[in-house]
């Protein structure tokens, strides 16, 4: 768990590292004590009581990813030249570590034990073997190779956004794509991106997906990065290396605002077709119109219904008038 206090100094220190003297305009000194005020003003509300939270950073607040990172940056800096010495590799993803390194596993929990010194507010604990899950990523030691697959946790659902939601098109089209690559990018096997693709594509099929756009969201993933050839055992290695190397850049379209018109209504289940039944007259009575070349954007809008209105973000004046309490552990940001 990281104090407020020592938070905050982290982004001052990796402020100085980088030699900033501003950022977008905003001095240094700014920054610090935006950064200080934020995270010594964080409340919640239970039970119809305020409380405040004094210690570490209200989870998932950009703030307190942001310290989390500088923090373990100036923590990790020793151990990151410690494993490079000994020829080994260390990764990190916040608060989560990934190291391959050729010492024996007692000496390595040894190791730990000693890390575990150099900051009482971070404490590590160590999975270690042949084989582990990173992130979303399973790696294994076979002969010194490392086998690499996408990992689904144990309670892993094949749910994913129904084809036949309201939702745009754009979305349901990046839902394929995104795992895709990701299969080809994970899996360092042509058997084992074959057994991924296949899994992929049964929970779309499952999710009202139709084959068709299924295979041409796959198909997009190659064509992205200017690859032609079909997947097979004999180019997989070769193909996936180019991907892996290949930044895919995320494509904005600009909107036209004096082209374009909104359409919102209010969703319910009966209307779930109305969006393309929408398109359909529109393309029939407005195609050779000097109309069409207005852009119809049809959008939702939550019911009011009676779980809207019990669930707030604020609470009604009654409560203003209680008394904060403080709560002294209520959350913080765990490494293990």
């Amino acid at each position: 768990m990281i104090p407020q206090t020592e938070g905050v100094l982290a982004i001052k220190k990796m402020l100085d590292y980088l030699e900033l003297k501003q950022i977008d305009g905003l001095k240094i000194e700014t920054i610090i004590r935006l950064s200080r005020f934020v995270m010594r003003n964080n409340y919640f509300l239970y039970e119809g009581q305020y409380y405040h939270q004094i210690r570490g950073g209200a989870m998932g607040s950009p703030l307190t990813l942001t310290i989390a990172n500088c923090y373990m940056f100036f923590f990790e800096r020793n151990i990151v030249k410690q494993i490079r010495n000994a020829g080994g590799l260390y990764l990190r993803y916040i608060d989560d570590m990934f190291i391959i390194i050729n010492w024996p596993e007692r000496h390595l929990n040894k190791q730990i034990d000693q890390w575990n010194t150099l900051d009482s507010n971070i404490q590590l604990k160590a999975q270690a073997g042949q084989s582990i899950n990173f992130l979303d990523i399973y790696i294994e030691n076979i002969n010194a190779d490392l086998f690499t697959k996408v990992y689904h946790k144990p309670s892993y659902e094949p749910y994913y956004l129904p084809f036949n939601s309201v939702h745009p098109l754009h979305m349901k089209k990046n839902i394929p794509f995104a795992m895709f690559l990701r299969a080809i990018r994970y899996c360092s096997t042509f058997k084992a991106f074959l057994d991924e693709r296949q899994d992929l594509r049964m929970a779309l099929l499952l999710n009202k997906y139709p084959g068709n756009f299924i295979d041409n969201q796959f198909n997009r993933v190659l064509k992205k990065c200017n690859i032609t050839q079909s997947l097979n055992s004999n180019n997989y290695n070769t193909i996936r290396k180019n991907i892996i190397y290949n930044i895919i850049e995320e494509e904005k379209l600009p909107t036209d605002h004096y082209r374009t018109m909104f359409i919102h209504f209010t969703y319910c289940l009966n209307i779930r077709t109305l969006p393309t039944k929408f398109h359909t007259v529109w393309n029939k009575y407005f195609s050779e119109s000097p109309i069409n070349e207005i852009v119809p954007v049809i959008g939702t809008r939550n019911v009011q219904n009676l779980q809207k209105q019990l669930v707030k973000n604020k609470q009604s004046n009654i409560f203003l008038c209680q008394k904060s309490f403080s709560c002294q552990n209520f959350l913080d940001i765990p490494f293990s």
